[in-house]
């Protein structure tokens, strides 16, 4: 006859097998960046974020419930190398934020970057229409910072729009989702 603290352990081990579980399906993405590879028009990260841009979004939580939405101002200059993107944030609460990132082509279809918050180097890579962007950020909630995981998908619509989606996950587990609609000035 079990006793009681052997049915305890199995459900405690059930339950562990169980957020184990979910934990790799939610961390599992389908989509690959070679899918694209045929699909137009075109991605030139430096050329479509040369100039202004305006991208207007929404964060949405992970039980897709909208959190906060918000537009952003884009200046880009490119030089040949790097990328500088100067991003102006304003939220629905009023409230600000300032980004500046600098983007490095490292090849022909691949980046590296930087801005205030990314903990190392942000990589991506393009093939056709789409952008992969993957980083670890120190996301600032209320007077305390996390440390998230950003996998961005950029998919350029025509020469002036770009649709961005990025996953935000710590853990394995997604904390929501970032959705930017992009368009040229």
């Amino acid at each position: 006859m079990q006793t009681y603290m052997d049915l305890l352990m199995g459900k405690i081990k059930n339950i562990f097998l169980a957020i184990l579980l979910l934990s790799v399906l939610n961390s599992c993405s389908t989509m690959k960046l070679e899918e694209f590879k045929l699909k137009k028009p075109e991605l030139k990260l430096e050329e479509y974020f040369s100039g202004k841009t305006t991208a207007r979004g929404v964060f949405e939580d992970r039980f897709g419930n909208i959190k906060k939405s918000f537009i952003v101002y884009i200046d880009g200059t490119w030089d040949g190398k790097t990328l500088i993107l100067k991003e102006d944030f304003i939220y629905d609460d009023g409230s600000k934020e300032f980004r500046e990132w600098t983007i490095t082509k490292e090849g022909e279809n691949f980046y590296t970057g930087f801005a205030d918050g990314v903990i190392g180097k942000a990589s991506g890579s393009i093939s056709g229409n789409a952008f992969n962007w993957k980083y670890t950020f120190n996301l600032p909630i209320g007077s305390k910072k996390i440390k998230v995981n950003f996998d961005d998908w950029m998919f350029l619509q025509d020469k002036n729009y770009l649709i961005n989606i990025a996953k935000i996950n710590k853990f394995g587990f997604n904390l929501g989702t970032v959705i930017l609609f992009f368009n040229k000035d």
